[in-house]
């Protein structure tokens, strides 16, 4: 025979564990830079911090990663970066951004200069840009191309 009371107090606490996961979940965002153009770099920036303020203000988290390769990837290299200090800015603001160097772009840049690509701290090397967005969709993060 059931207990009713047994089945009324499993089905409080799982709803009660399905609300927390809701109230838990994460926005996902990947940004995608692959130009060289300091107009599109802060347009990805804006883009970035626009949605991170936006989540904040509701209580909501959010996870925010920019990926850049090919031409795109200056916006990390160190003393080239036209948005350095903006990147530094909001790495310090926020520990929700994730700022992603293509390590193939890397590579093919040091191989043509001959000398070594150095990235802005705040960078972080994954192996394959363009892979890199691939995984990113796969676990659920919406895309943008500024």
């Amino acid at each position: 025979m059931l207990d009713l009371r047994a089945v009324a107090i499993a089905a409080t606490i799982s709803f009660f564990a399905i609300c927390a996961q809701a109230q838990e979940s994460v926005h996902k965002l990947a940004i995608h830079v692959d130009e060289n153009d300091p107009s599109i770099m802060n347009l990805a920036l804006n883009n970035a911090q626009n949605v991170m303020k936006y989540y904040q203000s509701k209580g909501e988290k959010v996870a925010i990663e920019i990926v850049a390769y090919g031409p795109g990837l200056n916006m990390y290299v160190a003393g080239e970066s036209p948005v350095k200090d903006r990147i530094s800015a909001l790495s310090l603001e926020s520990g929700d951004i994730v700022f992603s160097a293509c390590e193939n772009t890397r590579q093919g840049m040091i191989k043509k200069t001959g000398k070594d690509v150095a990235l802005l701290s705040e960078a972080t090397s994954v192996p394959s840009g363009v892979v890199r967005l691939m995984e990113l969709q796969g676990e659920g993060y919406a895309y943008v191309k500024p």
